[in-house]
């Protein structure tokens, strides 16, 4: 009997599910019990040249729809995924590991608010008149063309969305690229969108690893590439990019500094550290994994923080009491097991965790290391696991320069009832996504992307749409032109 998770076929492209089982098998585990559960094909070269010339051939008809009637497709996809959110977290579950009590608020949701934000936009993109005397100009603002979306694996149904309801806000077609890791979720979002209205080939995915994301942002026909993914894949992807001229947002890792000072209330802070470490049992990328604690509250802050940990429900994700799940892979358990045992090596303490959870699946304990120092392997490289790492402070000056001593630049967040200080913190921290009284909050409504090595460009709010989309300009004159002979 075939797996619930099983879908239809591999790709989506065209309005249809598409198979061609000559592609790579990519094996579907699902995190809590190391289980396949669906099996998928990597696309083929002749996959990848029927996405991208569906797409190609649909996007101009798409762009001259008006604003408004690509908005209303948009928030009929919205309101069909919010129908839907149960299955729909469900599958994400499987795909990802991460327990249902958090897919059901998390996933499906954030990917239906996208479309709808971004839908109710589509009909007010417009340019402006410039006058000049009796002269002027206008400018419009156009689609790009075709776009390429490629995902992560921590948030496959969001990152879809999130790539793609701007993308079509604004009149582009695009080829989505799921993780391989995490296959299942996209190719329902595709099936959504069909359902609500939208023309066919605008919308497409295929599955592949590193070889098919290479001949999608290396294709001549693709004017855009977005992608959410780690430094060395952004590096890479932004060079091959530039080859090709093509316009990037790249969203990638952090090392995101959260701090805490004296005067925060400390339930709250303890709680943005659990929120910043452990949600997505720590696999998501603008994580607060340098938790900086003045040295007043430090041993009352590291014992309120063990007390709460000590609360995460690890288990079945398919169970809504479940409140902290496994490691997305087997591979990727391994790699915070190594970061783990680095930590203890260099010196940090140990509060709590610390090991494998001793039950089936990729689960890890959440962590917690304390006495942390700045050079510590634990508090230079992304772990993208629930390993926090908490390291003490004396002044502001101080712990602002240490909080920017570092590649990585996505998000950053101070706990604190000195508002003035809060904001001048803020104010000197380098990074993109911040936060005040509060930790990795990410509304539609708000931009969301790094400074530095985290990325180029922003998800999110009206400055996705500067992102998919460009501006004419047009000089209108109104009387005889004077040339020179």
């Amino acid at each position: 009997m075939t797996h619930p998770a099983q879908p239809k076929a591999s790709h989506f492209i065209n309005g249809e599910y598409v198979e061609d089982t000559a592609g790579t098998p990519i094996p579907v585990i699902y995190a809590a019990t190391g289980e396949q559960i669906a099996t998928v094909h990597a696309a083929t070269p002749a996959i990848v040249e029927q996405a991208l010339s569906t797409a190609k051939a649909a996007q101009k008809a798409w762009a001259k729809m008006t604003g408004t009637e690509r908005g209303r497709i948009l928030r009929r996809a919205a309101d069909i995924m919010r129908e839907r959110n149960h299955e729909l977290s469900v599958l994400e579950t499987y795909d990802t590991g991460k327990p249902l009590q958090e897919t059901l608020v998390a996933d499906a949701t954030s990917g239906a608010d996208a479309l709808e934000y971004f839908g109710g936009l589509a009909a007010s993109l417009t340019g402006e008149h410039i006058p000049l005397g009796e002269d002027w100009v206008y400018t419009k603002r156009e689609a790009l063309g075709l776009c390429v979306g490629i995902g992560a694996w921590n948030y496959p149904t969001q990152i879809a969305c999130w790539k793609g309801a701007p993308a079509l806000a604004c009149g582009n077609s695009m080829v989505f690229k799921p993780s391989e890791t995490t296959p299942l979720c996209a190719l329902k979002v595709a099936e959504i969108l069909i359902e609500a209205g939208a023309p066919a080939g605008i919308y497409n995915v295929i599955q592949g690893m590193g070889e098919v994301g290479g001949a999608l942002v290396t294709d001549p026909r693709v004017d855009k590439v977005s992608l959410t993914g780690s430094v060395p894949t952004g590096k890479k992807v932004y060079a091959a990019a530039a080859e090709g001229m093509k316009h990037v947002t790249m969203e990638l890792g952090g090392k995101s500094p959260l701090i805490i000072f004296d005067d925060a209330d400390i339930d709250n802070a303890v709680g943005g550290a659990i929120n910043g470490n452990f949600y997505s049992s720590g696999q998501v990328c603008s994580n607060g994994t340098r938790v900086f604690v003045q040295k007043g509250i430090k041993e009352k802050f590291l014992a309120r923080l063990a007390e709460r940990t000590g609360n995460a429900i690890l288990g079945d994700p398919m169970d809504e009491a479940t409140s902290f799940g496994p490691m997305v892979t087997e591979n990727q358990m391994n790699i915070v097991l190594g970061y783990i045992e680095k930590g203890k090596e260099e010196g940090a303490r140990l509060i709590c965790g610390g090991k494998r959870a001793d039950m089936d699946g990729y689960f890890i304990e959440p962590t917690v290391f304390a006495d942390v120092t700045d050079e510590m392997t634990i508090a230079r490289e992304e772990i993208f696991g629930p390993v926090m790492s908490v390291l003490d402070f004396d002044t502001e000056e101080e712990v602002v320069a240490r909080a920017n001593d570092t590649e990585f630049g996505l998000s950053a967040g101070v706990f604190t009832k000195d508002f003035t200080r809060a904001h001048r913190v803020i104010g000197n921290l380098e990074a993109g996504s911040c936060f005040i009284n509060s930790y990795n909050d990410a509304p539609v409504e708000a931009p969301f992307g790094g400074v530095k090595a985290s990325g180029v460009g922003r998800e999110n709010s009206k400055e996705a749409i500067k992102h998919f989309s460009q501006v004419k300009s047009v000089y209108v004159r109104m009387g005889d032109v004077e040339a020179a002979f």
